[in-house]
């Protein structure tokens, strides 16, 4: 029994693998970076461009592969898009990103990972033709410090916080972003002007990235690494205040050990949210979870 167990899942195994067409491409290279991602592309070839989605793995800047981006990244090329799970420079590797760490660091290294997430992207948009994706379409998703990658990079004015002289056309706007327990420096960078679907899944007592509006680890004021955050909640109820499209999944009693939920197991969840956003359809919904852990960080109503 165990043998024929073992032979039917490396058949549904095989079957997955042969499912997508697998890349390994170099998207930038400067004089001291080479960054590469992996690419993965419908085994079936698509008469009309496909939609795309760039995932960044998490890590706290300071580790994390790319492989970690893999389980998402194939999952949605079994569901018709090319996606792509990039590497990026692990800026805080032998950096403290504690409490007593160095504030400056901690906002370069958001700084680079948006930013290569933007020459990711450029990339992309640079051969859209060879690899039939469409570049209206583009999403980008991210798993703890990978979604504050994602969160600033959707957000920030990229002329002001550009690094390098390749930038995105002006006018491009991503399609909508996934973010995996991640947060930003400032929630009024969210304008109606550049707001975008966002679905966003967190544990409410996250202690490593506020759930909220906290001070990252919830570090004291006194801190040298004391930086302010704005959490999954505190963006989606920004989003919810300027009429935009967002949906919230929230672990109550969680921490950061759900910020690659629906990346790893509930994939579906968020092919569906790509899906709608490219039909136009409107979400605004809250989805609250018990997860039977108590905690004493965070006491919303709706997780009593």
């Amino acid at each position: 029994m165990k043998k024929s167990l073992l032979t039917l899942l490396a058949f549904f195994a095989l079957h997955i693998a042969i499912a997508q067409e697998f890349k390994t491409l170099t998207y930038f290279v400067n004089d001291t970076t080479k960054l590469e991602l992996d690419l993965f592309l419908p085994k079936t070839k698509s008469k009309d461009k496909l939609p795309m989605l760039i995932h960044v793995h998490g890590g706290g800047f300071s580790g994390g592969k790319r492989e970690d981006g893999h389980h998402i990244a194939k999952y949605a090329a079994g569901q018709g898009y090319a996606a792509a799970s990039i590497t990026y420079t692990l800026y805080m590797k032998g950096r403290k990103f504690s409490c007593d760490g160095i504030l400056t660091e901690k906002v370069k290294a958001f700084q680079i990972g948006a930013n290569q997430l933007w020459q990711a992207t450029l990339f992309f948009i640079n051969n859209a033709e060879k690899y039939n994706i469409d570049s209206s379409k583009i999403f980008i998703s991210g798993s703890s410090a990978g979604a504050e990658t994602a969160l600033h990079a959707a957000f920030w004015d990229r002329n002001i916080m550009a690094l390098y002289p390749q930038k995105l056309p002006e006018s491009f706007k991503y399609a909508g972003i996934i973010s995996g327990s991640g947060a930003l420096m400032d929630v009024n960078l969210i304008t109606k002007q550049n707001l975008i679907p966002a679905l966003f899944f967190h544990g409410s007592c996250d202690r490593t990235v506020p759930y909220g509006t906290a001070a990252h680890h919830y570090c004291p004021t006194n801190s040298s690494g004391w930086l302010m955050l704005f959490g999954s909640y505190s963006i989606y109820n920004h989003i919810i205040g300027l009429n935009g499209s967002t949906h919230l999944y929230t672990y109550c009693g969680g921490g950061h050990e759900y910020s690659d939920e629906l990346f790893a197991k509930g994939q579906q969840q968020i092919v569906d949210f790509m899906n709608a956003a490219l039909k136009g359809e409107k979400q605004q919904a809250h989805t609250v979870i018990t997860t039977g852990k108590p905690c004493k960080t965070g006491d919303y109503d709706f997780c009593k």
